[in-house]
């Protein structure tokens, strides 16, 4: 029996519903889902849903169009569908929730309780997540998700990044390797220079790394960014942890490497999966969107 995915549109004004409808008439993604969308009935029609597709449930913003941008009725839809998604799979209707890419700034004009998808599953669920990126033979997780630089000397904390490497440890078995090997980053240039380019190694990376390795894990680290990036790379880790969104989005979507990357998040009770992009709003509306992220997190999710 097929694995039953319910896919959220996303933002009605982005790409989602273009990139939804395009993953969705794929035979391979056919073969391996029984798939159902959420979103906005007007945008998935626009983008060429037909019942025949899948079936819809309507998360609708009446009378939405113009040009894409962030509206409060785009960021209400987009954020009705998610809860309505996460409802049912709770329920036991749907195995897993695909989501297509939302607006953090219409969220914010519809009044979210929470910025994005991540922090919504986080409030929702009451437990930590984990948000990380397979590409490939590239597994690339991260200990803070959306929070300014700025604010990063504070947020990273010893038990923090240990929860986030015992979560990912947990996510690398889930893909079937038994006794991970995880490359720690380092947050300042050089790791640190013991002490000379920033604390942060010194008061609360390196006692994680070491707190984590005495509890069995098999951690290398911390390393220079670039060093811990070459290391995976060439296989010497099945996991990346980086400790910052940029140090795991750059170089993953620069990497060689065939397809692209899946963004999933793991330590829900739910499965979730979306692609790694955002809303496009230049592009959107004009049918020049790339479904395959989209494609890739739908059969990933299955």
């Amino acid at each position: 029996m097929k694995p039953s995915i319910i896919i959220t549109a996303g933002d009605p004004l982005g790409v989602g519903p273009e990139i939804t409808v395009k993953a969705l008439r794929s035979a391979r993604l056919r073969r391996a889902c029984a798939p159902c969308v959420a979103g906005d009935t007007a945008a998935l029609r626009r983008a060429g849903w037909t019942p025949g597709l899948c079936p819809l449930l309507p998360a609708d913003a009446p009378g939405l169009r113009g040009r894409p941008r962030p509206t409060a009725e785009g960021g209400e839809a987009s954020l009705r569908a998610v809860k309505l998604a996460v409802k049912l799979t709770k329920a036991g209707l749907y195995g897993a929730i695909v989501t297509a890419p939302v607006s953090k700034e219409a969220w914010a004009m519809a009044g979210a309780p929470a910025p994005a998808h991540t922090d919504l599953f986080r409030l929702m669920e009451g437990r930590e997540p984990l948000m990380l990126f397979t590409r490939g033979r590239v597994n690339a997780a991260l200990v803070t998700e959306h929070a300014p630089v700025s604010g990063l000397s504070r947020a990273l904390t010893k038990p923090l990044i240990v929860k986030k490497a015992r979560l990912f440890a947990g996510a690398l078995g889930a893909l079937g390797i038994k006794r991970p090997r995880i490359t720690l980053c380092a947050l300042n240039p050089h790791a640190g220079d013991g002490g000379v380019i920033g604390r942060e190694e010194l008061d609360s990376v390196r006692p994680a790394a070491a707190a984590l390795r005495r509890s069995g894990l098999r951690v290398e680290g911390p390393l220079p960014s670039d060093a811990a990036w070459a290391a995976h790379l060439s296989g010497a880790s099945d996991g990346i942890l980086c400790l910052y969104h940029d140090q795991a989005l750059v170089p993953l979507k620069v990497a060689p490497g065939e397809g692209p990357a899946v963004h999933w998040t793991w330590g829900l009770s739910f499965a979730r999966t979306s692609p790694a992009h955002g809303t496009a709003y230049d592009i959107a509306g004009r049918g020049r969107a790339d479904a395959s992220g989209m494609e890739a997190a739908i059969i990933f999710a299955a």
